[in-house]
């Protein structure tokens, strides 16, 4: 060897990925050649002079590298390589095969038994020191990985412990959320208002409701919050405290009479007082759609707002289906606006129903929305026995059972629907 080999072979050991090497040869003579070679290359060294002493070593021992003669008593270099790829190890072992073979059918038997290289015999040093730096290249990128892989590992643990804390508090937050709406069902005198609310997550932005001063008149209504998830949560939580059916002071679609008796405020001005309560705080960029009705229950006449909300649909008692409403700015998106009113009359059998976009923006699995005239055919087809709230449900089941991804909502659904018998009795 001359010195100049000599002095480029000192550098192999300066990767901290080779450290310890096992020099496996029932050949006295070669292990010491073998074992000299890496020594003057500062790595240490154990020695083996059998496939099963080799063994017996791995398993208290794990070498960076092993050096092993193919032909050897007992257990030959290539059944030690199998055993050695099947023990348990923290980290991967570079493995040379040491032989005489050059046959292509022979190298392919040690490849499939996990040897990564092969040196002819007799070794040249240069040639193993160029194959012991590739393997070494080989494991530093492998331990590398390794430990990026143990670092998203625990990243991912981490984050698993996170999902896990928010997960119960959004189960909670629905919760919550679900006692916004107390009531899916009332009925009010010979009338009856029924609920549906189907959000896309734990959480969702839309919200209907309903509350009465007496059996005579009715309020309900159906809002979308612009988004989805825990901002749009907090945002209904907010909205349903304004429209608050249990206590009729704090509603604002409510006032307070001289003989303490509460009255509702016309719908416009209800949607007027949202906006501007909405637009007055500050950093709230959140805005909602609404679709906000009072009945008088003794004439049947509907009272409404439309605030870039979907048009409620009239069903007659009949058959006949259409939609009505003006339209409407939404709620919280300008300031200083007004909100025009819309009526209508009931007629004994009618039903109005109020919805959010979630209905009509579903993507079916046609390719398309179910959009307005699909809604009308939905409403249609579905069939009433008399029960607003089964009505809702099927409605609901019939729109998930087509969806183009069956069961999983894009968006919140939500639903209210007035079933209207006949005037109540004065």
């Amino acid at each position: 060897m001359t010195a100049a080999v000599d002095k480029s072979l000192k550098s192999i050991s300066g990767s901290a990925t080779l450290r310890l090497a096992l020099v496996v040869d029932d050949s006295r003579l070669q292990r010491k050649i073998m074992s000299s070679l890496l020594r003057k290359w500062d790595l240490d060294v154990i020695e083996a002079a059998s496939g099963d002493e080799a063994i017996e070593i791995c398993k208290t021992q794990e070498p960076d590298l092993v050096l092993s003669d193919w032909m050897m008593p007992g257990m030959d270099g290539l059944e030690f390589c199998r055993q050695f790829r099947a023990m348990r190890r923290d980290s991967y072992g570079y493995f040379i095969l040491l032989t005489s073979k050059g046959e292509k059918d022979e190298i392919a038997r040690g490849l499939d038994a996990g040897a990564d290289d092969f040196l002819t015999k007799p070794v040249n040093a240069a040639e193993l020191r160029a194959r012991i730096t590739a393997g070494g290249r080989i494991l530093k990128m492998e331990r590398e990985l390794s430990q990026k892989n143990r670092v998203i590992s625990e990243t991912l643990a981490t984050l698993q412990t996170l999902y896990d804390a928010i997960d119960k508090d959004l189960k909670q937050a629905r919760k919550i959320q679900e006692s916004l709406v107390p009531e899916t069902v009332r009925s009010f005198g010979k009338s009856r208002v029924s609920l549906l609310l189907k959000p896309c997550g734990h959480v969702g932005g839309d919200l209907v409701g309903m509350f009465s001063p007496d059996d005579m008149q009715l309020g309900f209504y159906s809002i979308d919050v612009s988004g989805h998830g825990i901002t749009s949560a907090l945002m209904t939580a907010r909205v349903a405290g304004y429209l608050n059916s249990a206590f009729p002071d704090q509603n604002i679609a409510m006032v307070r009479e001289a003989d303490e008796s509460f009255s509702f405020r016309p719908p416009e001005v209800v949607a007027r007082m949202l906006n501007d309560r909405l637009n007055a705080d500050a950093g709230v960029e959140e805005y909602l759609s609404m679709l906000y009705a009072v009945v008088d229950l003794r004439t049947g006449v509907a009272k409404f707002v439309q605030a870039g909300h979907p048009h409620p649909l009239l069903m007659r008692a009949d058959g006949s289906t259409e939609f009505i409403g003006c339209g409407g700015v939404p709620v919280g998106l300008v300031s200083g606006v007004s909100y025009e009113q819309s009526q209508v009359q009931l007629t004994p059998g009618d039903r109005l129903l109020l919805y959010s976009d979630g209905f009509p923006e579903c993507q079916m699995n046609n390719g398309k929305m179910l959009d307005d005239e699909g809604l009308r055919q939905l409403a249609q087809t579905t069939p009433y026995e008399g029960s607003g709230s089964d009505f809702l449900q099927d409605m609901f089941w019939r729109l998930a059972e087509n969806m183009a991804d069956p069961g999983q909502l894009s968006d919140d659904v939500s639903a209210a629907l007035l079933e209207f018998p006949g005037p109540n009795a004065i």
